[in-house]
């Protein structure tokens, strides 16, 4: 007869095949095998009764039992997983898994730091740090949270603001040859270089009285990386449009020159993402904590001057 843990296990393994998609996608995010899964899923239907999951060559589909039985067993699992860190971890110090994705440059240069720190404060935590700009999928990638710089949440996900990033225009000092723009229609005399992921063939500026204007660009370089956007303008490629934090010691020993210092594009919102489940693990609470004090101070100098 099988126990409770085992009933658990076979519970919490139909969970993961059901958000992962396939047999093999939940093998590898519980580190275990493939035919192990299969088993496991199995040995829950031979003892509901009832099958699950529809089985083909190319995916899963839940029966009308499977359906409700998910809703029902992610359930059981999360409160059994919060039940068991309550037990293990003491206050404030959260043990398990988290996988979070983040992106490439602000997941580098500010969240390293506050992530490291809450590592050394909560030793029995581990993190999966994965690096992408790309929308994030929780099912698919098996992530616990994400954290997103511009973009909107999509789907069924909490979106807790972090920050805001301001922006701002620069160029290099031999790009410019001592010619500096004075008016917003003068920036498209220069080449630019554009972060595509933000904007490509116009720029949109905000005057800190509030004034909008529109600059028609040709970049002569588009890119999806904010560090290879600021390495081609450092060498003067061409101006861009970037985030106040990455260019901003460039700008203090110069390397490059801030243009239009009234002018900015519309600073970025910064939010941590997570799946809507009927609560999230004390891991995650701790986890979400943790980059709200990190984003407590401003991520620009003067972000009180109109570039916040």
């Amino acid at each position: 007869m099988s126990t409770s843990f085992d009933r658990l296990l076979l519970m919490q393994t139909f969970v993961r095949v059901v958000e992962a998609g396939s047999l093999s996608a939940a093998a590898r995010q519980l580190g275990t095998t493939q035919p192990t899964v299969s088993r496991r899923l199995q040995a829950l239907e031979r003892q509901l009764g009832q099958p699950l999951v529809q089985r083909s060559t190319h995916a899963l589909r839940l029966t009308e039992t499977g359906e409700s039985a998910y809703e029902q067993a992610k359930a059981l699992a999360s409160a059994w997983e919060g039940f068991e860190e309550s037990l293990r971890a003491e206050p404030g110090l959260p043990e398990g898994l988290l996988r979070v994705q983040v992106p490439h440059a602000f997941g580098q240069e500010h969240l390293v730091a506050p992530l490291v720190q809450a590592l050394k404060a909560a030793p029995g935590l581990r993190v999966e740090w994965l690096l992408s700009d790309a929308p994030p999928n929780f099912v698919e990638q098996g992530l616990d949270c994400a954290i997103r710089v511009g973009g909107r949440a999509e789907g069924a996900v909490v979106a807790i603001p972090l920050a805001r990033v301001p922006r701002v225009l620069v160029a290099s000092p031999a790009l410019l040859a001592g010619r500096m723009p004075e008016r917003p229609e003068d920036l498209a005399e220069l080449p630019w270089v554009a972060l595509q992921t933000f904007y490509r063939h116009e720029l949109q500026l905000w005057r800190d009285d509030g004034e909008r204007g529109r600059v028609a660009i040709r970049p002569v370089l588009a890119t999806d990386s904010l560090y290879a956007n600021r390495e081609a303008v450092r060498l003067g490629l061409g101006a861009a449009l970037l985030s106040g934090w990455a260019v901003q010691h460039d700008i203090e020993q110069g390397r490059l020159v801030r243009l239009l210092p009234r002018w900015r594009g519309e600073a970025l919102p910064v939010h941590l993402l997570y799946p809507n489940p009927p609560a999230p693990p004390a891991r995650l609470r701790y986890f979400i904590e943790a980059m709200r004090r990190s984003m407590g101070q401003p991520l620009w100098p003067d972000a009180g001057q109109g570039l916040s």
